[in-house]
């Protein structure tokens, strides 16, 4: 019996230098300038250069899902932008429902919703208090393209990059976006995020992108 639990005991010591080894395993090292200057030339190609999210014309579909930690939902979403315009259409085929905001230079506009459409000045907020979701649509229009926003505007941020010098994670204004996956876009010829989860709290947004495109 006291050499089946020795053996036993060896087996269980292995196993757990083996897991001790796996939790040990060094990060891949990552050439911090050489992401920098990569991110540089992604951002300069996109028009995002100065951070400034609205200007640039270019279009996305896919799938997203929202959660504020008591309510949540999920959808298509087309997301559709250019000289200072935004169009967002987010439909839930479950319930029928579409949601359809438009904002320029003079506010933001909500459609499909009770009473609607609705006015505002700054969409994040008239989002908010028309559905209880936190989307962060300003800089999100940056971040969902692996750029940080304009930092006069919205703090300083921090990326954190993986060894093939794409962002790994964007943290700006409270909200931590990580980057999950990754595409080539045909127009831009730059590599594009597929698969996007914002956090700020207890409110989420994940996107899953089908198609990149040009407005």
């Amino acid at each position: 019996m006291r050499q089946v639990f020795a053996a036993l005991a060896a087996a269980i010591a292995i196993a757990l230098a083996g897991c001790q080894t796996v939790a040990t395993r060094p990060a891949p090292v990552v050439d911090i300038p050489r992401a920098e200057a990569a991110q540089q030339v992604r951002a300069a190609a996109l028009g995002l250069a100065d951070g400034d999210c609205a200007t640039p014309g270019w279009a996305m579909t896919g799938r997203v899902a929202l959660s504020n930690g008591k309510d949540g939902g999920s959808g298509q979403l087309e997301w559709t932008q250019g000289a200072g315009r935004t169009h967002l259409l987010l439909s839930a085929p479950i319930t029928r429902q579409t949601w359809i905001l438009d904002v320029d230079a003079g506010g933001a506009t909500l459609q499909g919703v009770p009473n609607g459409p609705l006015h505002g000045a700054d969409a994040a907020q008239l989002l908010r208090q028309a559905t209880g979701w936190d989307i962060p649509v300003a800089a999100l229009g940056c971040w969902v393209r692996a750029v940080v926003a304009n930092p006069a505007e919205f703090a300083e941020a921090r990326i954190d990059y993986s060894a093939d010098l794409l962002p790994l994670r964007i943290e700006q204004d409270g909200w931590v976006v990580d980057y999950t996956g990754w595409k080539p876009d045909p127009f831009s010829r730059q590599p594009m995020p597929s698969r996007i989860n914002a956090q700020r709290g207890e409110n989420r947004v994940r996107l899953v992108v089908d198609r990149w495109g040009l407005e």
